[in-house]
């Protein structure tokens, strides 16, 4: 059966959803063996219960770290849709000047921004690039010479 490239799933979609039931079920795992290890102790040398409390504190630490690296992807993201955004419309320059326009659309990889301008040309969006805002007095046509 053929695939169509359209219908696939795009590369990391699913990343944080797996990542975060990778940690649930990591959590639940740790919590179980942690009880099995109560019920399983030698009664004669029991362990102190000091110890029980650091590694649940220990791994309840690792969890909530996972949870807010989570959270600061999420945020990157947002913020790079954002600034894609707000560069369309907008003159760019390349860094040597050899290719500059007004953006048309903006298209994002994991490695960075890349602007595609009216005419067809595309600047990576990176350090010594030029922005600036459209001019008032732009209509918007385009003229066909």
């Amino acid at each position: 059966m053929n695939v169509d490239t359209t219908t696939a799933i795009p590369a990391g979609a699913n990343q944080a959803s797996s990542a975060r039931s990778k940690a649930m079920v990591d959590y639940n795992s740790f919590l179980r063996l942690l009880i099995a290890q109560m019920k399983n102790q030698d009664p004669t040398q029991p362990m102190d219960s000091t110890q029980y409390v650091a590694q649940l504190a220990t791994f309840s630490q690792v969890e909530q770290s996972m949870q807010a690296n989570t959270k600061l992807d999420q945020i990157l993201q947002a913020s790079t849709l954002s600034q894609a955004t707000g560069l369309i419309g907008h003159h760019i320059s390349a860094l040597d000047g050899s290719i500059s326009g007004v953006v048309k659309e903006v298209r994002i990889f994991s490695d960075g921004m890349v602007a595609v301008l009216e005419s067809g040309e595309q600047v990576l969006v990176g350090p010594g690039v030029t922005i600036t805002a459209p001019s008032t007095g732009d209509t918007g046509t385009e003229s066909a010479g």
